[in-house]
């Protein structure tokens, strides 16, 4: 039998005894992880340092590096957040809705955990304690199955979570990581239907629609983050400033950071060379429309390809347009439905750029890197949905549950 199938139907066995569970049993279970976590930091610190060391040897991108390091406070962030998803209140057995019929059946909604979900994913080992503690909190087990860059990591916060979670009570197998960072392992994991109740990838474009169009089980699509940050004409300058900044370099190589900047032409040789010589004090690489070279002769020449890249680095694609009407036509065209924002003084420019930019967090004066679970205030994010059923934008608690209606009769029959 191979690990996938095998882990498969341990999973399968364990979710079935998780969603029995009592809130009181998964709280303790996530406060026995998070101390875990903080207790084996230098572990978890020596596990990664290999994966790293590996990147730079391969010469990965600062922004990858970055993603994918581990040290003393992200491992503390890590445990933070499943100490808040043990703080929030238990989706399991929820009543969503009741009402009754005129024949007599009363009839609810009540939310159910998913069962087993799987998650395909790349180099961030944060994602592992993530989606560990809200499938567990949610009731369901997970089969994690992260990048093959990171599964030093990955072995080492696996076996640190589910040993402390099994000493809680949480059954074995709720908590399992694929090994095999084969190609065929994901493969076979997209296709076990009947085992694997729901699939969610997060990582870049190629393997979003790798596993969107190869997998048989279903997927919720987290999205790819061509996030724009439009500066109006009427705006105070020196917050665009800081929101661009803080929207391109907090953290670069992330899905929320800022790729596009678009500049009113009213204010663009004004606005530009303050923004621009901030963010080349930071690094970043400026990629400008011809406007953009005008007032920043020294920008490089930005190509069509540049308005529908995920740099997800240290570069920043550029563009003057004629108003909040062109901005929103631009983002129509490039944006992914992910997280726009604009900075603006007008609220009726606000409001407008509100109603019609399609994506799952629109913001007005606020950079995008707040689209996050735990900045919303979900402890963790399983992923940030840009598609439109079932969930949308950072998924917490809630959107790892299903409905299950129950109805309460007293003989009725259907004539």
């Amino acid at each position: 039998m191979s690990e996938v199938l095998e882990k498969a139907k341990k999973a399968k066995a364990a979710a079935a005894q998780l969603a029995k569970l009592s809130s009181s049993v998964k709280d303790r279970a996530l406060e026995m992880m998070a101390q875990a976590l903080e207790d084996q930091t230098d572990f978890l610190i020596q596990a990664n340092k290999p994966d790293v060391e590996a990147a730079v040897r391969n010469g990965k991108p600062k922004a990858f590096i970055d993603r994918l390091t581990l040290n003393e406070k992200r491992i503390k962030d890590m445990a933070d957040g499943l100490r808040v998803v043990k703080s929030l209140p238990d989706p399991v057995g929820e009543v969503v809705a009741m009402w009754k019929r005129p024949n007599g059946l009363i009839i609810g909604q009540r939310r159910v955990p998913l069962g087993v979900v799987g998650i395909i994913y790349e180099s961030r080992p944060n994602v592992t304690a993530d989606a560990a503690g809200l499938c567990l909190k949610a009731g369901n087990a997970v089969i994690l199955r992260g990048g093959s860059e990171a599964i030093q990591s990955n072995k080492a916060i696996v076996k640190v979570l589910a040993q402390a979670a099994y000493e809680a009570g949480i059954p074995e197998g709720a908590i399992q990581l694929i090994e095999d960072t084969d190609r065929a392992s994901a493969r076979q994991l997209m296709r076990l239907n009947g085992l694997v109740d729901v699939l969610i990838p997060r990582g870049g474009a190629g393997l979003i629609k790798a596993v969107v169009e190869e997998a048989t089980v279903p997927v919720i699509e987290t999205g790819v983050g061509n996030c724009h940050v439009y500066v109006d004409g009427e705006c105070d300058q020196d917050m665009a400033v800081n929101i661009i900044v803080n929207a391109k370099t907090q953290r670069p190589g992330v899905c929320n950071a800022a790729e596009t900047l678009l500049v009113d032409k009213r204010i663009a040789a004004e606005f530009l060379p303050k923004a621009v010589r901030a963010l080349r004090e930071k690094g970043v690489e400026i990629r400008g429309c011809e406007k953009t070279l005008e007032i920043i002769p020294d920008a490089v020449p930005a190509t069509p390809e540049d308005w529908d890249t995920e740099y997800l680095d240290y570069i920043l694609a550029v563009k003057v347009v004629d108003g909040v009407d062109e901005a929103i036509r631009h983002i129509e065209m490039h944006g992914t439905g992910h997280s726009e924002a604009i900075v603006t003084s007008n609220y009726f420019t606000a409001q407008k750029f509100l109603e019609e930019v399609d994506a799952a967090a629109v913001y007005v004066n606020a950079s995008t890197r707040f689209t996050d679970g735990f900045e919303f205030g979900f402890g963790a994010e399983i992923g940030i949905s840009t598609q439109k059923l079932h969930a949308r934008g950072p998924m917490g608690l809630k959107e790892l549950t299903t409905i299950k209606y129950v109805i309460y009769g007293n003989g009725q029959i259907r004539e």
